[in-house]
């Protein structure tokens, strides 16, 4: 999977634009990246908080480490429990990261060419399955990061890319948060067949 997914919130899109309201009343003036979503970006994520399922933010990508620092933002669904950055919150702090889609490339050679947006076909939302953590950030404070797990490619998405979203539908967020065997159910699923938009 690529490194870039959308919160679009136009008049139809009710649910995300609701989500992203609600984390605004939460954070006052500092407000989550809407639009095209990179890594780095505080976005919109739905986690449990005191057992309950709330709507929260986070910010994309686990810390980096080694020489580059760059941020982690994607764990493979198959190997995540062997990696210890992942396998802990695989099991105390799974997350969902709620989209509009996510762009995928083709490639001539190494250089990228067309770009291409990935949607559901019977709804505008999208959920990510992912996980998060809680780290110190450069002013001392504990902040969100989450990573979004991915699998094996299905059918539509493999003419572009070698991984895909693991991707939950919207009444299996509370199942995804809270079981853990349901979790191992999602991991062994191929992805759902998803439309192709050319976006440039």
């Amino acid at each position: 999977m690529c490194g870039r997914y959308t919160v679009f919130t136009e008049a139809e899109i009710i649910e995300m634009r609701e989500i992203v309201n609600q984390i605004s009343k939460k954070l006052g003036a500092q407000a989550v990246k809407t639009g095209e979503v990179s890594p780095t970006d505080l976005a919109p994520i739905i986690r449990l908080i005191d057992n309950v399922v709330e709507v929260d933010c986070g910010i994309w990508g686990f810390p980096g480490f080694g020489a580059d620092k760059r941020p982690v933002i994607n764990a493979r669904s198959e190997t995540a429990f062997e990696k210890k950055m992942f396998a802990g919150p695989l099991l105390r702090s799974r997350c969902v990261v709620p989209s509009t889609g996510f762009y995928e490339w083709t490639h001539e050679g190494k250089k990228a060419k067309d770009k291409y947006l990935f949607r559901q076909s019977d709804t505008p939302m999208l959920y990510f399955a992912g996980i998060m953590d809680r780290f110190v950030g450069t002013n001392g404070q504990q902040h969100n990061h989450f990573v979004i797990l991915t699998q094996k490619p299905n059918q539509c998405i493999s003419p572009y890319h070698d991984r895909m979203p693991v991707i939950i539908q919207k009444n299996e967020i509370s199942r995804w948060l809270r079981y853990d065997s349901f979790m191992q159910e999602v991991f062994a699923r191929e992805g759902p067949e998803l439309l192709s938009i050319q976006a440039g």
